[in-house]
C-alpha cells in the first residue's frame, strides 16, 4: 500500500461504519496521542538531543491515518550536561486531524491545577 493509503482504503473505512465523520476524526487523534505518550515517555533526553526527539516524535506521529500537522514540544530546564527521562509532564503537543467532512485540534499538555498530562479536544 502507499504511503498514506489506508485513508482510501475501503476495507479499513469499513471498520468504523459505526463512526460519524467528526466522530472519527476524533478517534484517529486520540490513538495518535495515546501511542505517542506511551511510546515516548521514559525516553533519555537532554538540551543537546530535545530538538531532535521533538522531530522524531512529530514525524513518527505524521505515519499515523488523517494526521495532518504537529507540533510538539518538550518544556522544561535540563541542567547542561545531564539527561533526564522524557515524563508526561514535559510535553506540549498539538494535533491535527483532517478527515473528509472534520478538521479536529487536539492537545496533550500538562495541567498543573489537575497534576495530570491530559489529552483533549480544542475543537472540530
Amino acid at each position: 500500500m502507499s504511503e498514506k493509503s489506508l485513508e482510501k482504503n475501503e476495507i479499513f473505512d469499513s471498520y468504523f461504519k459505526n463512526l460519524s465523520d467528526r466522530e472519527r476524526a476524533v478517534f484517529e487523534g486520540g490513538i495518535s496521542l495515546g501511542a505517542l505518550f506511551h511510546q515516548f515517555v521514559g525516553t533519555p533526553v537532554s538540551e543537546k538531543t530535545k530538538k531532535s526527539l521533538e522531530i522524531a516524535m512529530s514525524e513518527s506521529l505524521k505515519n499515523q491515518p488523517f494526521i495532518e500537522d504537529v507540533s510538539v514540544s518538550i518544556v522544561g530546564i535540563i541542567e547542561d550536561g545531564k539527561y533526564v527521562s522524557l515524563t508526561g509532564e514535559m510535553l506540549d503537543v498539538s494535533l491535527t486531524v483532517k478527515t473528509e467532512q472534520n478538521r479536529a485540534f487536539l492537545k496533550l499538555k500538562y495541567i498543573k491545577e489537575l497534576d495530570y498530562p491530559l489529552m483533549y479536544v480544542e475543537k472540530i
